[in-house]
């Protein structure tokens, strides 16, 4: 019996997958579970598994083509070589489907070549963005695909939308703010007109150089000798997006917090031997984990996301933690944090980023996060402002753990010195939704958890 082998839904929000590498042929023999190929989407790369064992009769895509999710891809005989023969040097093979389109759906309907097929998400999303028509963008990539670089270069070579017509008030208004010597209008706002002009269409509308932000064009690169150039990894490329767009839709605000961590270091001292013999490492992260969980189960408002007009607030507590890979920054998630204790949640830190450190994280590993926890690692600092991992409203981020000369209450009542171990927690939070009330009383809580060491280890 043929089978049809289809991408599978490789995450939230991930509707479409790149081909990059097959790592099968027409006519291989492979055992249920084999990966067949290999498939690059906007959050991480992942192998697809055969479905059963049985014979590759027919490879329906080729690597470096774009195919949607739940689109064959791939067929199996798994009765074997009984029903077919290994492919032909002109790619021809006997089974009955030899004939099927290059690319299919479920209803077979085959899959035009578009622009949009041919361009990436984030091409697609700055074409957007930019205002350029991607029609008219011709691709650089493997197979003609058109990258974010491709989108960048034809900014100022392809047509923009056509705006609505301007008032002849806010005509004077965009040539004053254009002039030579731009008049700087404050963040304040003292010109309607032009910010009339940044919110036309309604939602938001990053800055515009030199409509009241000032003019600054950055200088081109000359290459000296010695320099070393770089480029963008497909990893790197994603991360740098990613926080681009997050800086320009969330309003961030940081505040932090002082946490004395000496009750919390004396019950990870008096276990992480113990942690250690089992495989596992009872870090300060994980009693940072757990006090965040049960922190957004009393303070919901951290635990959202914004949608288009509204906003939801999730039943789950999903937290990400960022973790260091070979190819960059990772987020894979914890999911429902709140029902782990802390052995619970140090074995599923220990498992994802032990995966992500060797490069076997899957898109299911990165989906999901309802809220985010970033630690700088041995070498951290004070403390940072960290950016918010969309579509998230918060994340906190960790600073270094330092002893430092502290002023405790004795039992008597009366203030003494001491030296305790201190960390500084500083947590980012997108002010559309979440109100200094509501961030400074989580923040609050997280650091009396964690005072208070009431952990079950």
């Amino acid at each position: 019996m043929v089978i049809d082998v289809s991408v599978p839904q490789l995450g939230e929000s991930v509707t479409e997958g790149t081909i990059t590498k097959w790592l099968v042929k027409e006519g291989d023999v492979v055992k249920k579970d084999q990966p067949l190929a290999e498939i690059a989407t906007d959050k991480a790369d992942s192998e697809l598994p055969a479905p059963s064992g049985g014979r590759v009769v027919k490879l329906l895509a080729k690597e470096g083509d774009v195919v949607p999710v739940r689109t064959v891809i791939c067929q199996l005989d798994d009765a074997g070589a009984a029903t077919t023969a290994p492919a032909s040097p002109s790619g021809a093979t006997a089974a009955p489907h030899a004939a099927s389109p290059p690319v299919t759906t479920k209803s077979d309907t085959p899959i035009p070549l578009t622009p949009r097929n041919l361009a990436t998400p984030t091409a697609r999303r700055t074409a957007l963005e930019q205002g350029v028509d991607i029609k008219d963008v011709r691709g650089s990539g493997e197979h003609g695909r058109i990258t974010r670089d491709d989108v960048m270069r034809a900014i100022n070579n392809v047509p923009r939308r056509t705006e609505p017509p301007m008032s002849p008030a806010l005509q004077r208004e965009v040539e004053k703010a254009t002039a030579p010597e731009p008049r700087v209008v404050s963040r304040g706002g003292d010109a309607p007109a032009v910010t009339q002009l940044l919110n036309q269409g309604g939602g938001f509308v990053p800055p515009i150089p030199g409509l009241g932000f000032g003019a600054f064009n950055v200088p081109a690169y000359r290459e000296k000798p010695g320099d070393q150039v770089t480029p963008f990894t497909r990893r790197r490329r994603i991360t740098a997006d990613h926080m681009v767009y997050s800086k320009q839709v969330s309003p961030h605000v940081v505040t932090v917090a002082e946490c004395d961590l000496f009750k919390a270091s004396r019950v990870r001292e008096q276990h992480k031997d113990r942690y250690k013999k089992e495989g596992m490492s009872l870090t300060m992260l994980a009693f940072v984990v757990v006090a965040v969980a049960r922190a957004l189960r009393e303070n919901a408002s951290l635990n959202a996301r914004v949608l288009d007009d509204a906003f939801v607030v999730f039943k789950d507590i999903n937290i990400g933690v960022a973790v260091d890979s070979p190819d960059g920054l990772v987020v894979p998630v914890v999911r429902r944090a709140d029902e782990l204790g802390v052995r619970g949640i140090v074995r599923g830190i220990d498992d994802v980023a032990s995966r992500a450190r060797n490069g076997k994280i899957t898109v299911d590993d990165l989906s999901g996060a309802t809220f985010s926890v970033s630690n700088p690692g041995l070498k951290g600092n004070l403390f940072g402002g960290a950016i918010i991992n969309q579509p998230n409203v918060g994340i906190l981020r960790m600073g270094e753990i330092k002893k430092r000369v502290v002023v405790v209450e004795a039992a008597d009542g009366t203030d003494q010195i001491a030296i305790h171990a201190v960390m500084y927690m500083a947590l980012s939070y997108d002010h559309r939704i979440v109100d200094g009330v509501a961030a400074n009383s989580f923040l609050w809580r997280v650091r009396e958890i964690l005072e208070k060491a009431d952990f079950e280890v």
